[in-house]
């Protein structure tokens, strides 16, 4: 998934999840309790899925990154190494 895409699909889950939020607040037919578990309930979800939508597309830059660390790493014993003999 490229940046832009990324960058709508959220734009569109949190749109989605607002517009979502506020229709069960107006139709709700239930006590200001019941309403505000689920309110609860419904922003827990949210966030969870949010967090997990970070967590992956975070995860290939921080794979990335290690990679490059690991490669400098490697690539600067070689210079040390070869300095040495």
């Amino acid at each position: 998934m490229n940046n832009d895409n990324a960058i709508g699909f959220g734009i569109g889950l949190i749109a989605g999840a607002i517009i979502g939020g506020v229709m069960a607040l107006l139709y709700a037919p239930q006590s200001g309790k019941k309403t505000q578990k689920l309110i609860k309930d419904k922003v827990t979800e949210f966030v969870d899925e949010v967090v997990d939508t970070v967590k992956e597309e975070t995860g290939g830059v921080i794979d990335t990154v290690e990679e490059a660390v690991s490669e400098a790493g490697r690539k600067g014993k070689a210079v040390v190494k070869a300095i040495k003999s």
